[in-house]
């Protein structure tokens, strides 16, 4: 293991009879990483966070809730009135008037046991297919800044990954000028140093 003194700001850089072009093409290469890896990240997630709050935007203003009515019986039992089965959900099928004013049928979910023709709110987009409820502006924020980050750490990965294997390439091709070196200087002496 290799003996490490003090850290010094930017040694790297600082001159040194014993450095070799080798660690000043590792300056710069650490160098570059850690700036790439910042942009990239930051850029990346700015972009994907943007994106995705911007999609969830769009689908607040063009998604509309419409009132649609149970076609047939829910499955299930009904709720009881104590209110203790009430949170059983189950897949009905539903049917409702489009904006264009075109009949369409569909299923959602609704609580157990409903009888046909109870009026239950759906969401459809532009064309009148179901759609989730959009997401609320707190909602969107959060899985914009999630995905962002995410984005962000994923596309940074790569420019880090990237120098920290040309940095081991780097490393190993300088220790075996030293080998290297070594072989020269033993060769002076006539006898082995290692």
């Amino acid at each position: 293991m290799a003996f490490r003194g003090p850290k010094v700001w930017l040694w790297r850089w600082r001159r040194n009879p014993l450095k070799r072009r080798a660690d000043a093409v590792e300056a710069w290469v650490v160098l570059g990483a850690w700036a790439l890896t910042v942009l990239a990240g930051v850029l990346a997630g700015w972009a994907a966070a943007g994106s995705v709050e911007h999609g969830l935007a769009r689908e607040r203003v063009e998604w509309r809730p419409l009132e649609a009515r149970l076609t047939e019986p829910a499955p299930g039992e009904a709720a009881r009135q104590n209110g203790s089965a009430g949170t059983d959900q189950v897949w009905a099928k539903v049917a409702w008037t489009g904006p264009d004013g075109s009949a369409h049928t569909g299923q959602v979910r609704v609580a157990a046991g409903s009888p046909a023709g109870t009026t239950v709110t759906v969401w459809t987009d532009r064309q009148g297919r179901l759609v989730t409820k959009p997401a609320t502006p707190a909602q969107a924020r959060l899985r914009a800044s999630l995905v962002g980050s995410l984005a962000g750490v994923g596309m940074a990965a790569f420019p880090f990954v990237g120098g920290r294997l040309l940095c081991g390439r780097l490393e190993r091709r300088r220790v075996e000028q030293w080998d290297a070196d070594w072989a020269r200087f033993d060769a002076l002496w006539g006898r082995p140093t290692g």
